[in-house]
């Protein structure tokens, strides 16, 4: 028997499969009679039956044709019909299928990103003590007094600056974990306020890191390992 003989034959075919031939034939540049004979005789070989080797090319299926006359009525077979009068045209792709929600598709879970670290926390300024305290409407502005290692600095300038550089700074502290322009006793209105100037290692105010607050009598900040105490006395 001659196995790369061929003969026009009619059979129904579902279209779902027909659209699936066709769009395979499209995809790997072959014609569809080539796909349906490559189908049945790789299914022949998997039920055990000789179905000879495959045909060494894979001729063109005709793209137009009539029903024969003799063959299956066309009435048959619902939406089927003959596999060889069906013209190869690559069909639309299907809308997306909607979602369970029947609104918009489902979009796929993605993970949380990470939470960002907790910002530090400044402590707020603290309430106005009952201590002492400059009186602005007194006649006279009061006097600050800092002391530092055992010297009692007086402040009597609108600003006076802490650092480790000792031309830009009034009270100078050598010591590499200073800033330069560490922080600064600041007077407005007849009283005094400590305002950190963007150091590294800031102002300790019990314990807590400040950005600015106002100088209570007998107020101790702490500046790195260095202890800053004020008085009006």
């Amino acid at each position: 028997m001659d196995q790369s003989k061929k003969t026009m034959r009619h059979f129904y075919c579902r279209d779902v499969l027909w659209e699936t031939f066709e769009q395979m034939a499209n995809d790997f540049d072959c014609s569809i009679d080539y796909l349906i004979n490559e189908a049945m005789r790789f299914y022949a070989r998997s039920k055990n039956y000789n179905a000879g080797a495959a045909p060494p090319s894979s001729p063109a299926v005709p793209q137009q044709g009539n029903a024969n006359a003799n063959g299956p009525m066309s009435g048959g077979g619902g939406n089927a019909g003959y596999a060889a009068a069906r013209p190869v045209a690559r069909p639309p792709m299907p809308p997306p299928a909607p979602s369970a929600t029947g609104s918009q598709p489902a979009l796929s879970a993605r993970a949380a990103p990470p939470m960002p670290p907790p910002r530090p926390q400044r402590a707020t300024p603290a309430p106005p003590n009952p201590r002492i305290t400059p009186e602005p409407s007194s006649g006279t502005a009061p006097v600050l007094y800092l002391v530092f290692n055992n010297q009692r600095i007086p402040i009597d300038k609108d600003q006076f600056i802490i650092g480790r550089g000792s031309k830009s700074s009034d009270l100078a502290i050598k010591d590499g974990n200073i800033s330069r322009k560490h922080a600064a006793v600041i007077r407005r209105n007849g009283m005094f306020y400590i305002k950190d100037l963007g150091s590294t290692n800031g102002i300790d105010y019990k314990g807590m890191r400040i950005d600015n607050k106002r100088i209570d009598e007998g107020d101790i900040f702490h500046i790195c390992d260095y202890e800053l105490r004020f008085t009006y006395r």
